[in-house]
């Protein structure tokens, strides 16, 4: 299973480049969304090595990176805020708990190989959903225009600065793999900016002053040992199991969404395939052993992985060494890593935005039915104002649905195809299902029809007992009106249904009759 020395795609220099050029993303991230859990700093980039490492080495997915990330870090925190009602000290024990059997859920999903479900995502969602999280991605950059220690909005030169740095990063990043790709051009933005900025801008922003917000390290310094395992203690499981199962079961599906949907977005830029399954049961270890060694958990990270991919991070060399440099970035490079500003990592983000939008998008309107426009748009404004991928991707699926059901209940066609004093021949078309009945009983007046009516479903499928039981309803009208009904090309399933609900009406045996089943409840096979 361990494919970490069985190179498939890329090569080992832009895998490690790219790994470590992710590494530095990761940081400031990691630490932004501890801060929106509630906890040390220190919680979420432990959560980050764990996630990637893991994920990189054994998950499904090659090229694309995990690690502590922000729908998570908004669930987490209702158990920190939870357990600390429960009593002091109890709040990280409560989100220790909560990962580990989110973990567990996972690796179950992956296990039943439930992540198939992932390929009923409509496109016009999985549209949605990216241009929804490239307005996040965008959103979550504006905060570091604000002074690390006033919290006011940067003015005058400290705000030119600031759009300089950034600017020039952009720049770096558009204009150097013009030169060569042999270093990703990411990674050269961060160094040379940081340089700049650390000569001459000594007053930008860096990530110490992001450290520095914490109450827990008002030093801003980038430190510590590597954590120990430890289970959960101090938590009353015989009250409290209610409240973990549901808030793990939150998180679990939220982190399976965001991946699948991530892997799904990957395959497509790479134009290859990866395992839904396999991720899932990796995802579920590695936040099994994140809750245990005191990480706050996660899942993937679409612009860490799309930072990865075009840096040339292909295998899963390169979600490896982003990890592990991120756990030296902790454990020895610290002093380095907290001097590099805080807009250098910001160009980087908004190249990641322009690059995750699809901009393609908005030439569709016109060009595309309205209704898929209207599943865009959902999408991206569930996901830009709740914040909450899964949620985003729930109310797409159900009114894509809803949708097809509505324009599929207008599509029942009848025409007349014998017309004689004695008999009658209808030819239906369409799909007969619960959203289609009553348009498919409006067509058939039995009172005023002739003696010997025929319907012919040889281009029409009964799709659910909705369907059937139309059927049957017009048959008894047909039969209290004294006229005598026949069907014909009816699959052999629908003939069996239909006679075990006891139908009185005749259905012909033709050597062209289709085969297919009827959707319907396992009580009635």
């Amino acid at each position: 299973m361990f494919e970490l020395f069985r190179k498939k795609n890329g090569n080992y220099k832009d895998d490690i480049l790219s790994g470590l050029t992710v590494a530095l993303a990761l940081v400031p991230e990691a630490i932004a969304f501890s801060f929106a859990a509630g906890v040390d700093p220190l919680v979420g980039l432990w959560a980050a090595v764990f996630m990637g490492f893991i994920t990189s080495a054994f998950g499904g997915r090659p090229g694309m990176i995990s690690g502590a990330t922000g729908a998570i870090a908004v669930v987490a925190g209702k158990a920190v805020e939870h357990g600390d009602q429960m009593g002091a000290g109890l709040g990280l024990q409560y989100l220790f708990a909560v990962i580990m059997i989110a973990g567990i859920i996972q690796i179950t999903f992956g296990a039943l190989k439930l992540g198939r479900f992932i390929r009923l995502v409509p496109h016009p969602v999985m549209i949605g959903f990216v241009n929804g999280l490239a307005i996040v991605i965008l959103m979550a950059q504006f905060p570091s225009f604000r002074d690390t220690e006033t919290g006011e909005w940067l003015t005058g030169q400290s705000l030119g600065i600031m759009i300089g740095l950034v600017a020039l990063t952009m720049a770096i990043i558009h204009f150097f793999p013009k030169l060569t790709r042999a270093v990703p051009s990411s990674l050269v933005a961060i160094v040379s900016v940081g340089l700049l900025a650390f000569f001459f801008f000594k007053d930008s922003s860096t990530v110490s002053n992001v450290l520095a917000q914490s109450a827990d390290n008002p030093d801003g310094k980038l430190a510590g040992s590597f954590p120990l395992p430890a289970l959960p203690n101090g938590i009353a499981w015989a009250t409290e199991w209610q409240f973990l199962l549901k808030t793990a079961f939150i998180i679990a599906m939220v982190g399976i969404i965001e991946s699948l949907m991530t892997l799904q977005l990957i395959d497509e830029i790479t134009e290859t395939r990866g395992q839904g399954n396999r991720e899932c049961v990796a995802q579920g270890s590695a936040n099994f052993l994140s809750g245990l060694f005191g990480g706050m958990g996660g899942c993937a990270m679409i612009g860490q992985s799309l930072i990865n991919l075009k840096s040339g991070g292909r295998g899963r060399t390169s979600g490896v060494a982003a990890a592990l440099a991120l756990m030296f970035f902790i454990m020895i490079g610290g002093p380095v890593i907290e001097k590099i500003p805080i807009a250098a990592l910001v160009g980087v983000m908004f190249m990641v935005v322009i690059g995750t939008f699809e901009w393609s998008s908005l030439k569709t309107f016109g060009k595309v039915p309205f209704s898929e426009i209207i599943v865009i748009l959902a999408v991206t404004l569930v996901t830009v104002f709740m914040h909450d991928l899964a949620t985003a991707v729930f109310v797409g699926i159900i009114l894509s649905a809803l949708i097809f059901a509505w324009e599929s209940s207008k599509h029942v066609y009848v025409r007349v195809e014998k017309d004689t004093p004695e008999e009658k021949i209808y030819s239906l078309q369409g799909l007969l299902y619960f959203g289609s009945v009553r348009d498919f009983s409006e067509h058939f007046q039995a009172k005023s029809d002739v003696k010997n009516i025929v319907l012919d479903f040889g281009e029409a499928r009964v799709c659910d007992m909705s369907g059937l039981e139309a059927i049957n309803a017009l048959a008894q009208r047909y039969r209290d009106a004294g006229k005598n009904l026949r069907l014909r090309h009816l699959s052999s399933d629908c003939r069996r249904m239909l006679e075990r609900a006891g139908a009185m009406v005749d259905v012909e045996v033709l050597p062209d009759d289709p085969d297919y089943t009827v959707a319907r409840l396992r009580a009635d096979a």
